[in-house]
């Protein structure tokens, strides 16, 4: 039997069976025999059918849609860690993975990036850069180091492909760039309808004819640390060790360290 197929069965019957029927609107009553709701009780607030719930609960081959899921999520009172593994089981994309999330820098993050001495900034969802650290500031001239009108916010993506300082300023540019197109298609992978996605690249296209024959070209590649370098135009020739974090409570923001080195890019 498949593994994920019977993990989802077992994490249903587990959920159904956790909560009170009072809590869902039914009435417990002294008959009841079964801990928790009913499986005829889930199929009806999540409005499908009773057998077909049943098989799912029973693991046999059914494909569960993932508006189906939506609703058995809401029925189930699921939390967001939950609802994500519920997908996750299903092998299907939720709908609504992203649409609660706001890009913020968590006020922990932010008095952490201020106690660091190395260069060191939060990314969202879409790359605008959410906080920054002093070195940071330095570092990044014309992007980290100039006013930033409400609401708009310093963006990495935009930086790199419209102005005309960043071909100076970072090294070998044009693998750069295509690097970090391919970058951020693997990060939005799931996220290629949302609109602020759809607005950047768009935007970007229009902008730049390098942008668009990257993005045309559908590379892919997990974000990764490794060497940076950088010809800033007060220090010179400076080199970096990049190391990318991830926040478990919010995913969708990269915290991105450069440590100084002196050890050239070969």
């Amino acid at each position: 039997m498949d593994t994920r197929r019977q993990e989802l069965a077992e994490f249903l019957q587990a959920m159904r069976q956790r909560g009170s029927p009072e809590e869902f609107g039914f009435p417990s009553g002294s008959r009841r025999r079964t801990q928790g709701l009913r499986r005829e009780e889930v199929a009806q607030l999540a409005s499908i059918s009773a057998t077909w719930y049943t098989w799912i609960e029973q693991a046999r081959e059914v494909n569960v849609s993932a508006e189906a899921l939506d609703r058995l999520a809401t029925a189930l009172k699921l939390s967001k860690s939950e609802r994500s593994y519920l997908f996750d089981m299903a092998d299907r994309r939720d709908p609504q993975a992203h649409q609660s999330e706001v890009d913020t820098a968590p006020e922990t993050l932010v008095a952490m990036l201020d106690q660091m001495l190395i260069p060191a900034y939060v990314m969202g969802r879409t790359w605008d850069i959410l906080a920054w650290n002093q070195p940071a500031g330095r570092l990044f001239t014309g992007l980290l180091d100039v006013p930033w009108p409400t609401p708009q916010r310093p963006n990495l993506l935009r930086f790199v492909f419209t102005n005309p300082q960043a071909r100076q300023f970072v090294v070998n540019w044009e693998m750069r760039a295509r690097r970090l197109v391919a970058e951020f298609r693997a990060d939005c992978r799931s996220r290629l309808e949302e609109p602020e996605v759809k607005q950047l690249v768009s935007e970007l296209s229009t902008a730049s004819v390098e942008f668009t024959q990257f993005w045309k070209q559908h590379d892919v590649l997990e974000r990764q640390g490794g060497q940076r370098e950088f010809q800033h135009p007060v220090d010179g020739l400076i080199h970096f060790q990049q190391v990318t974090l991830k926040p478990v409570e919010q995913e969708q923001l990269k915290m991105v360290l450069l440590q100084p080195t002196t050890t050239a890019i070969l």
